[in-house]
């Protein structure tokens, strides 16, 4: 089936995320996940490789169907170098759904990759990496867990 080509800020990953790399790995085989950065979002908490590192640490389970790697410029680029098939998406809300539907749309017209729009359990979707950082930020705690495990801790390292 080929490879796919999972883009992102992914600062920080977390459980919505790791869902949507599990559902991948189940239907392609093969996921790349390509850290991004995302001039339209804040530098954010994380550098490139330390989210990387956080990624590769949060799909071990996963063996060698995961890899990490760090893109920068745009997402089509990044999936045509490394000959991906798909590109994969998540969206929670209409407007993401909007939004993603257009990127694919325009992604498939200048490469030929179509997208693939996958949604996380109900149980994940209220997650966002922006709400994660605030909470950590601010040294909140929430009752759910939000993030794996060494996601949690950095962002407790990096705030304490």
């Amino acid at each position: 089936m080929g490879v796919a080509f999972y883009p992102g800020s992914f600062d920080p990953f977390h459980l919505g995320h790791l869902d949507i790399v599990e559902q991948a790995v189940g239907m392609f085989g093969e996921l790349v996940i390509g850290v991004m950065h995302n001039p339209a979002k804040p530098s954010g908490m994380f550098t490139a490789d330390e989210r990387a590192d956080l990624i590769r640490q949060s799909t071990t389970h996963l063996g060698k169907s995961v890899c990490v790697e760090k893109f920068s410029g745009l997402t089509v680029d990044a999936a045509a170098s490394i000959t991906a098939s798909f590109i994969v998406k998540s969206a929670r809300t209409t407007s993401d759904f909007e939004t993603e539907q257009q990127m694919a749309q325009t992604n498939r017209a200048a490469t030929g990759i179509n997208t693939v729009l996958l949604f996380s359990s109900p149980e994940h979707q209220f997650i966002t990496s922006t709400y994660i950082r605030q909470f950590a930020q601010h040294k909140g705690t929430m009752r759910t867990k939000v993030a794996p495990q060494c996601v949690l801790e950095a962002l407790a390292k990096k705030n304490s």
